[in-house]
């Protein structure tokens, strides 16, 4: 072979695709399979931990519910199952007499967007009722204190980014799911006048993180920087910017979210919160799973290797440490001794989520 033909195979050698260098920027769909088999193995230790007469879960909290109930809908919609439609209309039938309403309007918004989802799932008319009730009551509380936004709770003392988030995506996530005309315009409108409020309030700070609230003079408060804070605002941006068509929203989205997966996790891209492993109380074991099922559907609308990539890394280290009984604990990077309901759900939103970005489609 002469030289330049020699120099010319050598260089389509070095052009050819590699698999080994393709595969990580690659969706894997039967690396998809084994979450999607890993998350059915981890819903039937979840559901150990269900009382059918009260349709919630032993081990965890009322807000915690909500959740439990999202990631029952997530893997409904991901594996096409109906299995689970009986416990999700247990759950509202023993509960909705209160219409799940309570003092703490961050609690509120969970539940709207449960039933929202709920609704999504089933098309049935009363869990998109609910959700649109739920999100009526929220909605009181809106003022003009910080020049607006909702309060925490009702005893009008603190307005923080949780229920706000909160508050934004159940508005969108209503505008993108009622067949009213009218009812879309208005909360695609609330929609947007949270996020306006929400993006100047100063809560995302100079690192592109969410800190926890405002303080007494309507400034950032600078407290702890929690996972769901980085996660909740994903998902409502995300659809957000699909209902209104401006793409802007997701590109402070991806911003917050290569935020927290720089300075939220360790050197390995393990996903923590600071008050691992023992001081976590009944409410942060839920808020990893949250962040996780989020960057999910911002990577839907807004794919990004690195999103992919922290989802699998968390995902594979979750089922590596799992007990006998496929229960996994608050700390996804090694064994774990705290194992509830809602570190359950936590880490069932992770594998569900990493089985989303893998390639397995939605029905």
């Amino acid at each position: 072979m002469d030289r330049p033909r020699a120099e010319a195979f050598l260089l389509g050698l070095l052009l050819l695709p590699c698999a080994g260098w393709a595969q990580p920027n690659q969706p894997d769909p039967q690396r998809a399979t084994k979450f999607v088999a890993n998350s059915a193995a981890g819903l039937k230790a979840l559901q150990t931990w269900y009382v059918e007469e009260t349709g919630l879960w032993r081990t965890t909290g009322w807000w915690n519910a909500a959740n439990a109930l999202t990631v029952l809908v997530g893997y409904s919609k991901l594996s096409n199952t109906p299995d689970f439609r009986p416990i999700i209309a247990n759950t509202f039938d023993r509960n909705s007499a209160k219409s799940f309403l309570n003092e703490y309007y961050d609690d509120e918004g969970w539940w709207a967007l449960g039933w929202a989802g709920a609704y999504g799932l089933t098309h049935e008319a009363r869990y998109l009722d609910m959700a649109e009730h739920i999100f009526a009551d929220m909605a009181k509380g809106w003022d003009d204190t910080c020049s607006g936004g909702i309060w925490w709770k009702k005893d009008n003392r603190y307005k923080n980014a949780i229920a706000n988030e909160l508050f934004l995506s159940v508005a969108a996530n209503l505008a993108s799911l009622t067949p009213d005309a009218q009812k879309r315009a208005t909360y695609l409108d609330w929609a947007q006048r949270e996020w306006k409020w929400f993006a100047a309030s100063g809560m995302i700070n100079e690192d592109n993180l969410v800190n926890d609230g405002l303080d007494s003079a309507c400034k950032n408060n600078h407290r702890t920087t929690w996972s769901y804070n980085q996660g909740v605002i994903l998902g409502g941006l995300t659809v957000l910017a699909k209902q209104s068509g401006d793409t802007k929203p997701l590109e402070t989205a991806k911003s917050i979210a290569l935020a927290a997966i720089s300075k939220l996790t360790d050197q390995d891209g393990m996903l923590h919160d600071p008050c691992e492993p023992a001081r976590c109380g009944n409410d942060a074991p839920q808020f990893k799973g949250i962040f996780s099922r989020n960057l999910a559907a911002l990577n839907s609308a807004a794919p990004l290797p690195r999103f992919r990539s922290f989802l699998q890394t968390n995902a594979e280290s979750i089922w590596k440490n799992r007990d006998a009984d496929n229960r996994f604990g608050l700390v996804w990077s090694g064994p774990s001794e705290v194992k509830t309901a809602a570190t359950q759900v936590s880490a069932l939103d992770a594998l569900v989520a990493a089985a989303e970005v893998e390639g397995a489609a939605k029905k």
